[in-house]
C-alpha cells in the first residue's frame, strides 16, 4: 500500500504532537523519566494522532490549530495509559514486540505509570485555548466506555457466552470510543459544523471497530508480527469475531468449543484445536468480510467532505487499518 500521501499530510504535525507528548511527560523523578523514555522509544503506530490531523484538515480546508495538537497528544497519552493498565489486567508479557512495563517493573509500576500518562492527557486537554470543557466531556465519556467495555469482557470471559452484539459493544468501549473521541475533538479544534462532526464521528467509529477486528484476526494467524503472543485472547477466554464467525458456519460444534474455552486454563492443549476449528470453518474469512464492511462504511461517511488530499488521506488511513500486518 502506498502511504506516501498519508505521511506527507501528517508527518510534520505528528512530530509536533510527539514534542507535546515528551514535554507533557517531563519529570524530575529519574525512574519515571527512564520508564517514559523507554515507552517513547518503543513508540506505536500513532494512528489516532494521524487521524486527528487529517480530520482537522478535512474539516478546515487544510489547517490545524494548537488545540488540534493538544487533543491529538492527549488521545495518544490516554491510549498508552490504557495499554499500561491493560497489561496488568491481562498479565501480558509482551507489547509491540518488547517486554511490557508490568513484566519488567511489576504491575504496581505499570499502573502508576499509566495513571501518570492519563493525568498528563487531561492536563493537555485543559490547556486548550477553546472548547476545553467540551473536550474533557468527550474524553471522559471514552474512559467510561472503556471501563464498561473491559468489565463486560471480563463478565463474558467468565460465562463464555459472548455473542456478536456483546463483542461489538466490548470493542466499541475498548477501542472504537477513543477513535471517536480523537476525531470529534479534532473537529472541535477547528470549529467544524454539525454535519462534518457527525460524518467524522461515523468515520471514526467504523475505523476503530475495524482496527480491533483486525487485531482479533491476528490472534488466529501464525507468524503475525503483532508484538504479542499469538492466541493470547483465547487463553484469556475472550471470544472474538473469528471464533464467532466459525460458530456461524459450524453451529453444531459451538457448544463443545465454548466448553473448551471455559476449560482452557486447565487444558491449554485445546488452543490448537480451537484455532483449527476457526480456520477450517471460515472464521477468519468471516471476520475479514466484516472488517471490509466497516472500512466501506467509514469511506462512505467521508462523502460529506469535498474531494481533496485530506479526504483521500482519511480513506488511505481506513484502508491501512484493514491491510496492516501488525
Amino acid at each position: 500500500m502506498d502511504l506516501s500521501l498519508l505521511h506527507r499530510l501528517t508527518d510534520t504535525e505528528l512530530d509536533q504532537v510527539r514534542e507535546v507528548i515528551r514535554a507533557s511527560l517531563a519529570s524530575d523523578i529519574a525512574l519515571l523519566n527512564q520508564a517514559n523514555g523507554t515507552l517513547l522509544e518503543g513508540g506505536g503506530k500513532m494512528i489516532r494522532p494521524r487521524m486527528a490531523i487529517l480530520v482537522a484538515k478535512a474539516c478546515s480546508g487544510g489547517h490545524v490549530t494548537e488545540d488540534t495538537l493538544r487533543f491529538a497528544a492527549a488521545a495518544e497519552l490516554m491510549h498508552n495509559a490504557t495499554l499500561l493498565h491493560d497489561d496488568v489486567v491481562d498479565a501480558s508479557p509482551m507489547r509491540r514486540g518488547k517486554p511490557t512495563v508490568s513484566a519488567v517493573m511489576g504491575g504496581r509500576a505499570s499502573v502508576l505509570l499509566g495513571d501518570f500518562w492519563l493525568v498528563k492527557a487531561v492536563s493537555r486537554i485543559l490547556q486548550a485555548r477553546n472548547n476545553a470543557e467540551a473536550a474533557v466531556r468527550i474524553f471522559a465519556k471514552t474512559l467510561s466506555d472503556l471501563a464498561e467495555g473491559e468489565m463486560l469482557q471480563l463478565q463474558k470471559a467468565a460465562s463464555c457466552d459472548t455473542v456478536e452484539t456483546d463483542y461489538l459493544r466490548i470493542i466499541y468501549g475498548k477501542t472504537a470510543s477513543l477513535f471517536e473521541a480523537t476525531a470529534m475533538t479534532a473537529a472541535l479544534s477547528v470549529g467544524a459544523d454539525a454535519a462534518r462532526k457527525k460524518a467524522v464521528c461515523t468515520y471514526a467509529q467504523q475505523v476503530g471497530t475495524a482496527f480491533q477486528i483486525k487485531d482479533d484476526i491476528f490472534d488466529y494467524q501464525d507468524g503475525a508480527n503483532i508484538g504479542k503472543p499469538v492466541g493470547q485472547d483465547m487463553l484469556e477466554q475472550k471470544i472474538t469475531l473469528p471464533l464467532l464467525g466459525a460458530f456461524a458456519q459450524a453451529p453444531e460444534q459451538e457448544a463443545a468449543v465454548r466448553k473448551q474455552i471455559a476449560a482452557i486454563h486447565q487444558h491449554p492443549e485445546y488452543q490448537a484445536e480451537i484455532v483449527r476449528y476457526v480456520r477450517e470453518n471460515g472464521g477468519i474469512a468471516y471476520a475479514q468480510r466484516k472488517l471490509g464492511e466497516y472500512v466501506e462504511r467509514a469511506c462512505i461517511a467521508l462523502r460529506e467532505f469535498p474531494s481533496g488530499e485530506a479526504r483521500e488521506g482519511l480513506r488511505t488511513l481506513a484502508a491501512y487499518v484493514a491491510d496492516r500486518e501488525l
